[in-house]
């Protein structure tokens, strides 16, 4: 088992586990690998933010944004997006996307940011992005299915950039 695999050696699973063909990651055997997994990262809040997605199946990162001046919440909320929009432009049609955050599910069916984080010089490249997205959620059907990764029972989100204290 190797040892530098906090989710692995947490819930004792082999990577990849016996039991799992359609994976290369030490999933729980509730995860479905036909999915991409997105996270934030955030040097503070608010501070140098990044977000990016895993694809459960090959371990690959699929995409990568930041940093950017932001929240850890705006982070979360534009990777499920991002995701969304990448996949409708790649046609698929048939993955999950899995999220860590309650705030980015709720602020995904109202199709709306709700920071509090000032408008101002140092966001204003954030907000555009923001902007996009609400506008993106607007004008567009969300069709594939966003679930919440349960941390207590399978381990940190694959997507996690592991910068926990």
């Amino acid at each position: 088992m190797p040892t530098d695999d906090v989710n692995t050696s947490k819930m004792n699973l082999q990577n990849p586990p016996d039991y799992r063909t359609d994976t290369v990651l030490p999933l729980h055997s509730d995860v479905k690998a036909n999915a991409w997994a997105v996270d934030a990262a955030c040097s503070g809040n608010p501070g140098p933010m990044e977000y990016r997605a895993i694809d459960l199946a090959t371990g690959a990162e699929v995409f990568r944004y930041g940093p950017i001046f932001g929240t850890n919440n705006i982070g979360e909320f534009l990777a499920v997006v991002h995701a969304l929009a990448l996949m409708k432009q790649q046609n698929i049609t048939d993955k999950v996307i899995y999220t860590d955050s309650n705030n980015a599910i709720a602020w995904l069916k109202k199709k709306h940011c709700k920071t509090t984080l000032p408008h101002d010089e140092q966001t204003e490249r954030l907000f555009g992005v923001i902007r996009r997205a609400e506008q993106w959620l607007r004008l567009n059907a969300v069709t594939i299915p966003v679930e919440k990764w349960d941390t207590r029972a399978w381990g940190e989100i694959p997507a996690d950039f592991g910068r926990k204290i």
